[in-house]
């Protein structure tokens, strides 16, 4: 049993939460709360309700707190309803608090607001361990002080403690890690809701780093990825540089070479390379680093309408450089419903980026020797309120439509009507599972005669596995392995 509990609901069990882990590292300094006082509970969005209500409520703590993103909205409401049937028979009920970054621009009439004594907006490190401080020394009090919604606003991220050694060994053995060297984006894009966070805030660089080595040394070769949570960590090439250098050093020095060592996960955003950043880049050792790009789109009047500088040509330069010189794992995303975007546009802007990633000759067998390995992740937008889409959607600039709950997953727009995007829909999901995820790739995505543009020969081919399979989800590997080669045979 514990006085304080933190819970969330992760989208697989392999993502941890660094946010969970921040809250609890920075209690002590407001609270008398030790090592059993505040307990981490972490739950997957597929495991059963009944085993996330039987967990929680056994603990019966004064305060349980909410982690609540877009991705757990809906998860985290069911499993507060279920709490409070199991709450029916107490004399005393815990005290709900919430917040994450899914909370902050939604009014406050929405649904799960109403199970809720408290709700943070904003970062919430400082502001909820001065919330807990008030609640258990005299609840009364705390509401007259704070109401019902917080304001946490930015957190000065010169006085946020460091919370990596919340980590456990079997975090350290089994899931990813989340760390960040910072936080905001100086990037605007319209459907983001980190365009609000500028400018971007640095956490000290020298006890970050510090940091980071002991949790390298920690992880003595057992992690697979680190994965920095900084939305634009190039942003500050100079700064970007020192921690390349520094992982490097960790790589040779603390976690041997092969397979002991972790690999490296950034975003970076594609106008912030240096010839600096681009030859430690290509430093690294096979595995060890993982590059996310973001390109969104290479439509020209697209790119005005959200607000995203874009050089379409120089990004195409640039991963051809990475996929040429480095031995970086490469991903970029295409995101599906823009303004300004059609079905044909995103075809060609597909057709572009497979391009630039050599897609066609790793696949013909036929690819440059030590080539980097690539993903290409087509994604569909979501209208996220907050962010300027939304406000455009609601003052019909932006003729869209979309689903009013999270995950706000737009499903047509005036350039792109919904059968067309129920197809992009149905072609994301079967690339990820086939082309993505490496199965059987000297069979993938060659279905169609030479010259036939990727977008279009796989297009073909997912919908042919939608009509024979009736879904794109729950299908067994070894269905989908006979189901390709038959196509391929036809």
């Amino acid at each position: 049993m514990s006085e304080i509990v933190l819970c969330t609901i992760n989208a697989k069990w392999i993502h941890p939460s660094l946010a969970l882990r921040l809250l609890k590292a920075n209690l002590p300094g407001c609270l008398n709360v030790g090592e059993h006082g505040c307990k981490i509970l972490e739950f997957a969005l597929r495991q059963p309700l009944a085993e996330k209500t039987a967990a929680v409520l056994a603990e019966a703590p004064k305060i349980l707190a909410f982690s609540v993103s877009i991705w757990n909205h809906n998860a985290t409401l069911e499993l507060i309803q279920a709490l409070e049937t199991g709450w029916g028979a107490l004399k005393e009920r815990p005290v709900v608090v919430l917040g994450g970054p899914e909370l902050t621009p939604l009014p406050p009439d929405t649904e799960i607001f109403r199970h809720a004594d408290f709700v943070i907006r904003g970062e919430g490190e400082l502001c909820f361990a001065e919330l807990c401080s008030g609640i258990l020394h005299n609840l009364g009090a705390a509401r007259n002080k704070y109401g019902r919604f917080l304001e946490g606003g930015i957190a000065d991220t010169k006085t946020i403690k460091s919370a990596y050694d919340f980590y456990t060994e079997e975090d350290l053995r089994h899931k990813l890690i989340y760390v960040e060297s910072s936080r905001g984006c100086p990037c605007h894009c319209a459907f983001c809701q980190s365009a609000n966070n500028d400018p971007v805030r640095d956490f000290p660089l020298g006890p970050f780093l510090d940091d980071l080595g002991k949790l390298l040394l920690r992880c003595g070769g057992k992690t697979r990825t680190i994965k920095f949570l900084d939305r634009s960590f190039n942003a500050k090439p100079e700064r970007a540089a020192e921690i390349l250098k520094f992982c490097l050093g960790k790589i040779k020095n603390f976690c041997g070479p092969g397979d002991g060592s972790p690999q490296f996960h950034f975003e970076m955003i594609p106008s912030g390379f240096t010839r600096e950043l681009l030859e430690l880049l290509a430093l690294f050792p096979p595995g060890t680093i993982r590059l996310e790009i973001g390109i969104q789109s290479f439509n020209p009047e697209t790119n005005r309408l959200i607000r995203r500088a874009s050089d379409p040509e120089k990004e195409l330069e640039l991963i051809d450089f990475l996929r040429d010189t480095t031995n970086a794992i490469l991903h970029a995303d295409l995101i599906a419903g823009l303004p300004g975007e059609g079905y044909d546009s995103f075809g060609r802007g597909f057709d572009r980026l497979w391009a630039a990633f050599g897609g066609s000759k790793k696949n013909s067998g036929a690819e440059k020797s030590g080539a980097a390995p690539f993903e290409i992740q087509p994604g569909i937008l979501k209208c996220l309120p907050g962010t300027q889409i939304y406000e455009m959607a609601e003052k019909k600039e932006f003729k869209v439509s979309y689903n009013k709950t999270a995950p706000y997953e737009v499903t047509g727009t005036d350039c792109l009507p919904g059968h067309e995007m129920d197809k992009i829909k149905n072609f994301a999901r079967f690339w990820e599972l086939i082309v993505n995820r490496g199965l059987l790739p000297e069979l993938s995505p060659v279905f169609a005669p030479a010259g036939v543009p990727v977008f279009e020969r796989f297009m073909d081919v997912s919908q042919k596995l939608y009509g024979s399979f009736g879904k794109n989800w729950g299908i067994p590997k070894d269905q989908l392995e006979a189901a390709l080669i038959k196509l391929q045979a036809q």
